[in-house]
């Protein structure tokens, strides 16, 4: 069974075939996670926007993850590039712009 992952961004974690497609709009990225989800977000202020945002609860779970042909991932991105070694409260996070995508795997 396929396995929807939440990521901080769009990462590629293996070789084969992607699509990704967004932006998302809080209710689309709600009904990808309506049948459950593995939290990948690596940063707190981020998970807490995210949890926020979305009105779920977004764990921070620092781990790797290898995506599988049909998995998919809600890929949070910033659209621009953060400063190198700081840390992002939740209210400086709101404040970047950012999307909402869909990474999925297809093979």
């Amino acid at each position: 069974m396929p396995t929807t992952y939440i990521l901080n961004a769009p990462v590629i974690t293996a070789y084969g075939e992607w699509q990704f497609n967004g932006p998302l709009s809080v209710v689309e990225a709600q009904e990808v996670l309506r049948d459950g989800f593995v939290s990948a977000m690596g940063h707190q202020g981020t998970a807490e926007l995210l949890s926020t945002l979305l009105d779920i609860i977004v764990s921070t779970n620092r781990i790797s993850i290898e995506m599988q042909p049909g998995d998919k991932a809600l890929v949070f991105r910033l659209k621009q590039r953060m400063e190198e070694g700081k840390v992002f409260s939740k209210t400086e996070i709101a404040q970047l712009p950012f999307e909402l995508g869909l990474l999925t795997r297809i093979r």
